[in-house]
């Protein structure tokens, strides 16, 4: 049976992108998306608003070129898929999902001027896997799983024989 884990968000930052780096020399970006969903009751016509707060992780080049142009309020495309962490704290098993994005879009224009004539429409998207790859494939000595593991497609021949 065939599996799927693909995410696509579009939502606004809560927190600047903090980049870090591994023992491994490995650079993660991490920061926080705000996505929201609006829907009526089904018993009166009242709006309702609901709000859904995101982790979202970026590994190697990607990451850090999302850092250098995004800032807390600003709207974003992410894409990418979901991770699982476990731990335990105090003798309490943890666990938080986040999203490790592997594609970007950047939505809104920011509160900078001009920049080049490329405007709001003119989006900019990076693909995230290919640097991601090539950090984790770098070996990352680092303890308690500081790499993250990317599945490779890029490298699939697309010589398909039917």
């Amino acid at each position: 049976m065939a599996n799927l884990n693909r995410v696509m968000l579009i939502g606004r930052l809560t927190r600047d992108p903090e980049t870090r780096h591994t023992a491994g020399g490995n650079s993660v970006t991490n920061f926080g998306l705000a996505v929201n969903r609006t829907y009526r009751k089904k018993d009166s016509d009242e709006r309702v608003e609901e709000t859904t707060f995101v982790d979202v992780e970026a590994w190697g080049q990607a990451g850090e070129t999302f850092a250098r142009y995004m800032k807390k309020g600003r709207q974003a495309y992410i894409e990418g898929r979901l991770k699982l962490d476990t731990w335990e704290k105090d003798g309490q098993k943890r666990s938080k999902l986040s999203v490790v994005m592997e594609e970007f879009q950047f939505l809104d224009s920011g509160q900078g001027g001009g920049g080049g004539g490329a405007g709001e429409g003119a989006a900019r998207r990076a693909p995230a896997a290919a640097p991601a790859r090539a950090a984790s494939a770098g070996g990352g000595a680092g303890a308690g799983g500081e790499t993250t593991p990317q599945d490779d497609y890029a490298t699939f021949d697309n010589d398909i024989p039917f």
